[in-house]
């Protein structure tokens, strides 16, 4: 794979991320159900915890290099990895984007959604259809025998059409992106969520990967909090957060994050 360390996994194994990542769908199947006004972010993050350690798996997230919690909880101008707090309490017309990892037997899951909560705008709800949109539009692309930036183009131009069909300025996140996924949450290849077609790794059976686009109303420029996690956008605007964990089989792809 030119140099790159590039996880392949069996059918057998891809079976076993299926079940870690229809544990991850249903963690954030219970989050959505709670996730309403007055409920703090720390109680999303609780229901989370026990929802994967009650089926014998472990929080992805919790611990790894140092993060405090079992999902990312990302509210409004937060991009990426918000952490739950119980201070962080959800009111009407927020956006909450929840990332959640889970490991199950040794393999993992990893999932984000982005959820409105009580009665939000229509240029809101707009922006995480069209980062959705983007996300499926990218999985559409991670077909066998393509290269790794077909998925990246398939994103943006996807995010470019939903731009224009809603008049509106989207801007795609472009410090972070999507990843290899298996034994560790996080490896080879990174995913770029914007880019020219053509380059990178050619897609084969075997290779598993969370696509996941981040956009932003208006200007995509980013700064991190002095917590040294929270990721927000630099002028204020709202970001949305939407992924799948996929695979790549001989026949196409397979998400491997949906609902049971």
């Amino acid at each position: 794979m030119r140099g790159r360390d590039i996880e392949l996994k069996s059918p057998a194994e891809f079976e076993a991320m299926r079940a870690a990542g229809a544990l991850v769908a249903a963690t954030l199947a219970a989050v959505r159900e709670l996730a309403k006004p007055g409920v703090s972010t720390a109680e999303l993050d609780a229901l989370a915890e026990q929802t994967i350690r009650d089926a014998g798996a472990v929080p992805s997230f919790k611990g790894y290099h140092g993060f405090p919690a079992s999902i990312c909880a990302s509210v409004n101008d937060q991009i990426v990895h918000g952490i739950p707090s119980a201070g962080q309490v959800l009111a009407d017309g927020d956006l909450i984007s929840v990332d959640c990892g889970a490991i199950l037997e040794g393999w993992h899951g990893d999932s984000a959604v982005t959820l409105a909560i009580g009665e939000v705008s229509d240029g809101d709800l707009a922006l995480s259809a069209a980062c959705e949109k983007a996300m499926w539009a990218g999985i559409e692309a991670a077909a066998p025998g393509a290269r790794l930036t077909d998925i990246s183009h398939a994103i943006q131009k996807a995010c470019e059409a939903a731009a224009i069909a809603d008049r509106a300025d989207y801007g795609i996140v472009a410090e972070y992106g999507g990843h290899g996924i298996g034994t560790s949450m996080h490896m080879d290849p990174f995913l770029p969520n914007h880019g020219e077609p053509g380059k990178g790794p050619r897609l084969v059976p075997g290779m598993a990967l969370a696509i996941e686009p981040m956009l932003t109303a208006g200007d995509p420029e980013t700064r991190e909090l002095e917590d040294g996690w929270t990721v927000v956008t630099a002028h204020g605007g709202r970001a949305v957060h939407w992924e799948h964990t996929i695979a790549i089989t001989d026949t196409g792809y397979r998400v491997l994050t949906l609902p049971a």
